[in-house]
C-alpha cells in the first residue's frame, strides 16, 4: 500500500481475492471467505469487483436490489451476515457490460466509495481472474492491505496463478498467502480420494514465493451446489469439513493483517516535544 492512499474511515482492512485465471473457484473462495470471517465475529463485507461478469449475486442468493441513501449512496446488501456490493445487483441479468477499461476501473471505484458501508474490519474484493485494468486500479487507488491466491493444483492454473502473484509484487500489494481449490476429487458414493488436476501445486507456488498455503479444499460437489443455489458451504453446513477449512482459512488472514498492523505500529518512530 502506498503513503499516498488514505485509509478508508469505515473500513479497517481490505483484501483482494485474485486468480490467474478463470474457473479456479476464486468467487467461491471469496464468498466463503467472508462468511467465515463474520462466523468469526467480525464485521464483513465483499465487494464483486468483477464488472463484466458479476457472479456474488447468485452466490449470496441476493434478488432484490440495493436501497438508494439520499441519491448519493447505496445500502450494501445484506446477505448471510455479509454486507455485500455488485454491479449485478444493479443491472438486468442478462445485460452485458460492454465497457472499455477506463469506464470499468471508473465503475469499480464508485461500487467502492458510493457504498454506505457500515464500520467493516474486512472488506473481500472479489477481483476478475487475470491481470488488467481492474487489477492495477486496484493497487493504484485502493487502499489494499494485502490479496490471496487461489489456484488449482493443476500446471495451467499455477501458471496463471505465478504471473498474478509477480504482478502483486510488483505493485507492492503484499500477498497474505495461497488457497488451493479442486486439491483431490472425493467421490460421493465410496469417498474415494484422486487428485485428478495434480497434486502439490499450491503448495509448490506458496513455496516459489515464500508465502504460506493457507488452506487446500477438496473438488467436492457439495461445495458448487451449495454456492449456486445462493447458500455458500460455511453458511450451508458450517460444522462440515469444508466450512472448518474456510474458518481456518479466515483466522489466518485474521491473524496475517493482526500481525502487519503492530509491525507498522512498531516501525513507525515514536516524536516527542520537548521546550528548551
Amino acid at each position: 500500500m502506498t503513503m499516498t492512499m488514505q485509509k478508508m474511515p469505515n473500513i479497517k482492512h481490505i483484501v483482494a481475492v485474485a486468480s490467474g485465471k478463470g474457473g479456479v473457484g476464486k468467487s467461491t473462495t471469496a464468498a466463503n471467505l467472508a462468511i467465515a470471517l463474520v462466523k468469526e465475529g467480525a464485521r464483513a463485507g465483499i465487494l464483486d469487483a468483477d464488472i463484466y461478469g458479476p457472479s456474488q449475486p447468485t452466490m449470496l442468493g441476493v434478488k432484490t436490489p440495493p436501497e438508494i441513501k439520499d441519491q448519493k449512496t447505496v445500502q450494501p446488501v445484506i446477505a448471510h451476515g455479509v454486507q455485500s456490493m455488485s454491479i449485478g445487483y444493479l443491472i438486468k441479468e442478462n445485460t452485458p457490460m460492454v465497457w472499455r477499461g477506463p469506464m470499468v476501473s471508473m465503475a469499480l471505484q464508485q461500487l467502492l466509495h458510493d457504498t454506505h458501508w457500515d464500520n467493516l474490519d474486512y472488506l473481500i474484493i472479489d477481483l476478475p481472474p487475470g491481470t488488467g485494468d481492474i487489477q492495477l486500479t486496484l493497487a493504484q487507488k485502493i487502499p489494499v492491505d494485502g490479496a490471496i491466491i487461489v489456484t488449482t493444483p493443476q500446471d495451467l492454473a499455477l501458471l496463471d496463478a505465478k504471473r498474478a502473484s509477480e504482478m502483486f509484487q510488483k505493485v507492492h500489494v503484499p500477498i497474505l498467502g495461497v488457497v488451493e481449490n479442486m486439491s483431490v476429487h472425493i467421490c460421493p458414493k465410496c469417498q474415494h480420494e484422486e487428485a485428478i488436476f495434480g497434486e502439490g501445486g499450491g503448495k509448490l507456488l506458496a513455496e516459489k514465493y515464500a508465502l504460506e498455503l493457507l488452506g487446500s479444499l477438496p473438488l467436492d460437489i457439495k461445495i458448487r451446489e451449495q454456492t449456486d443455489s445462493g447458500n455458500p458451504t460455511v453458511s450451508a453446513n458450517p460444522k462440515s469439513h469444508n466450512a472448518t477449512i474456510y474458518r481456518k482459512i479466515a483466522k489466518k488472514v485474521m491473524e496475517k493483517l493482526l500481525l502487519r498492523e503492530k509491525e507498522s505500529l512498531v516501525k513507525f518512530p515514536h516524536i516527542t516535544i520537548q521546550n528548551d
